[in-house]
């Protein structure tokens, strides 16, 4: 799922000051967003955000805590959404610890109207460029196990049968297309079988 911000996105901003929180909505309603969200206090604040069902979180702190960290951890993990953080201050563990919550911008002392709408397309950017190599990490891992099972099964269907690995490969995929699977799920089918026959 890729995103860009356009009014239609779901967008809290989770800060207990006012007047901070005010100038986030502001410079979020110049950009012609109208579902904005503020939450004004960190309690319970996973829940607060399932509830909104949020798209984009923008977190304005005067400073950073740990507590607040580990919720956009145990955030971050339920549903993956571009986190923007503002500080007053940090220092590089902080920064560090927010990157590793999942926080897509940590801006400090940048808290201006003007610049709102650049900080959320960038929070934005990173966001889904860190999904796609989430992704395309799943997708290599998926590919690294399938390939792992059909060696596996070649040799388990080698041994069985006393035949050379490519008459065995050939086996499997005569009988992965017969059964209209892939070769995997044929190779996890014969890794299986072999364990119930120990």
């Amino acid at each position: 799922m890729s995103l860009s911000l356009d009014k239609d996105l779901r967008i809290v901003i989770a800060d207990p000051n006012p007047l901070r929180a005010s100038i986030l909505r502001d410079g979020l309603a110049e950009a012609g967003c109208v579902q904005i969200h503020i939450v004004d206090s960190f309690l319970d604040l996973e829940r607060r955000l399932a509830e909104i069902d949020a798209d984009i979180v923008l977190i304005d702190l005067e400073n950073p805590s740990r507590d607040v960290l580990e919720q956009m951890i145990r955030v971050s993990g339920v549903q993956a959404r571009p986190v923007a953080m503002f500080a007053d201050s940090s220092d590089a563990a902080m920064i560090n610890a927010a990157i590793d919550a999942g926080v897509s911008a940590y801006v400090v002392d940048g808290l201006k109207k003007e610049r709102v709408k650049t900080i959320v397309d960038v929070s934005i950017s990173r966001f889904n460029a860190f999904a796609r190599l989430r992704e395309e990490l799943a997708q290599a891992q998926s590919q690294l196990a399938d390939r792992k099972a059909i060696d596996q099964a070649k040799a388990l269907v080698m041994k069985a049968k006393n035949i050379s690995e490519d008459r065995a490969y050939a086996m499997m995929r005569k009988v992965a297309m017969n059964e209209g699977k892939k070769i995997a799920e044929i190779a996890r089918s014969i890794i299986t079988a072999a364990e119930l026959l120990k």
